[in-house]
């Protein structure tokens, strides 16, 4: 098979068999997917986490963002597992995700950055507290690890669960890569913002948890190497303007009750005061008097 203009392919068996089967004996399917771009040195592992996996009823989706690495060569070698890739022009991690929830099969979406990998039971725990809660979103406690060392994290950053909108607003409470929600729940709230270069899951959070409790697996199923320089985190200065604009666009809609529109003034209060200190201190003062601009036009609206 000549694989050099592919854009798809699906290994072993045919998507439909594959709903069919798991439809026929009342198992819920998992849609697994990882987005990735120029990240062949890692890809392999996380891929190799999910195909080792104690439970085996998923389908794996790579999407793959427009990587000039050899990705596509990497994604060829896995040929004979259950497997589904995507390519498309480059166009950032909110419109691969969203590739790929469009074009899963599952009840269920987990996704996995591709820098990140899974302990062997992580879908098989997280399914069964899925079902056994009847809960639309779950994640799980992470492992850190930063070059190559066990990274202890602060308090604040151990996952919780529960109503999560108020801490959302503060930072965001959810991991990508510890996440798995189900299909469903997009119809309602919307996808990932591809206007948004980052904080896109920060977005995302913000609009589920206003709405619905996230349950905890108090388990450290999710490892995740951080620290790097090619991480989107790390290449885009002073993110917080992209999460006043998420507050912002949250209130715009309109979906907040009274208390928690209180809440999400006080945070985009606090994150545009921040943000503008910071303008001021890289003297980026036209910048700055934009965003007072902006949270004075906000505190007179609401």
């Amino acid at each position: 098979m000549d694989y050099t203009d592919l854009r798809e392919w699906d290994f072993i068996l045919p998507v439909k068999s594959v709903c069919h089967y798991f439809f026929s004996i009342g198992v819920d399917m998992i849609s697994v997917i990882i987005p990735t771009y120029n990240r062949y040195s890692f890809l392999e592992k996380a891929v190799k986490s999910v195909l080792k996996q104690s439970l085996k009823d998923f389908e794996l989706i790579v999407v793959d963002d427009g990587s000039k690495d050899g990705t596509k060569e990497l994604i060829q070698s896995f040929c004979g597992e259950r497997f589904r890739y995507f390519y498309q022009e480059n166009r950032g991690v909110s419109a691969a995700r969203n590739k790929g929830v469009i074009e899963s099969k599952g009840d269920l979406i987990a996704f996995l950055d591709s820098d990140d990998c899974w302990k062997e039971k992580k879908l098989e725990k997280q399914v069964k507290v899925m079902e056994s809660n009847s809960c639309l979103i779950s994640h799980t406690q992470e492992l850190w690890y930063r070059r190559g060392k066990i990274l202890n994290q602060k308090k604040k950053h151990r996952k919780r669960s529960g109503n999560l909108f108020k801490k959302s607003l503060e930072m965001c409470s959810i991991s990508m890569s510890t996440v798995m929600i189900r299909k469903s729940l997009f119809d309602e709230v919307g996808l990932f913002d591809e206007n948004l270069t980052v904080c896109e899951d920060y977005d995302l959070w913000l609009r589920i948890t206003s709405k619905y409790p996230v349950h905890l697996l108090d388990e450290e199923l999710t490892v995740k190497d951080g620290g790097r320089s090619d991480q989107l985190s790390k290449k885009i200065p002073m993110p917080d303007r992209f999460r006043i604009q998420s507050i912002y666009k949250l209130l715009e809609d309109g979906v907040l009750d009274k208390n928690q529109s209180i809440m999400a003034l006080k945070a985009l209060q606090k994150k545009c005061k921040i943000y503008i200190n910071g303008c001021r201190k890289h003297r980026r003062d036209e910048e700055a008097l934009k965003y007072e601009s902006i949270l004075n036009e906000i505190l007179n609206k609401y």
